[in-house]
């Protein structure tokens, strides 16, 4: 399979690692604008409500397009962490895995770091050893718009906004999900939820579940 591009995301959708099976390499967009409402800042998980988004707010959100994604701060001025790990304890808490990864998950929340990239990218690195996926990380040099086709590699697969919060349960022609696994809330099976739900819920066995 040939190598996959993709930008960066914060505790990407399951489908996210789906599309690394077998894949040569995993290329990080870097040299990109930020946009707005979409995986770079925001993930799914499964609550006793129903499905919620958890949104890590970025420095002066209302100019961030103009910035890089790869330089976005992220704005600690708002208590997103304590928000965010209150709300994963409270979904998850109950879930067989969850006491197995929430330490190391933990650790690299509350390192703070400075920049929505670093974020995004400590978290893909844990999860991608969670799942036992060694494919390797390119990060990209140069902007090249999707409609042209001078990307960084021949044959590279361009997955950039492949996938979205909007409309989670509407996969594309060429879209993947997870295969249906137990999920902790609800009787019908949840799809484009982050990786979160899968490991907490299956724990070492999860990389079974991508398709």
């Amino acid at each position: 399979m040939p190598a996959v591009l993709f930008e960066s995301q914060y505790n990407p959708p399951i489908s996210f690692f789906g599309q690394l099976l077998g894949a040569e390499a995993l290329w990080l967009e870097t040299q990109e604008h930020y946009r707005k409402q979409t995986y770079r800042n925001r993930c799914l998980i499964l609550t006793a409500q129903g499905v919620k988004p958890l949104t890590v707010p970025v420095v002066d959100g209302n100019r961030s397009e103009k910035v890089k994604t790869s330089e976005l701060e992220i704005d600690y001025r708002q208590n997103w962490v304590h928000t965010h790990w209150r709300t994963i304890q409270t979904a998850y808490g109950g879930t067989p895995y969850f006491e197995y990864y929430a330490d190391y998950l933990h650790d690299i929340y509350v390192q703070k770091p400075r920049l929505l990239f670093e974020l995004n990218l400590a978290l893909l690195q844990f999860y991608m050893r969670c799942l036992r996926l060694r494919t390797p990380i390119h990060f990209t040099t140069d902007y090249h718009a999707p409609s042209t086709s001078q990307l960084p590699g021949p044959g590279l697969l361009d997955r950039r906004d492949w996938l979205t919060p909007k409309a989670p349960a509407a996969p594309g022609p060429d879209s993947t999900s997870a295969l249906p696994y137990a999920q902790t809330f609800g009787k019908d099976f949840a799809p484009g939820l982050s990786i979160l739900d899968l490991l907490f819920m299956q724990g070492p066995a999860a990389g079974n579940f991508l398709a």
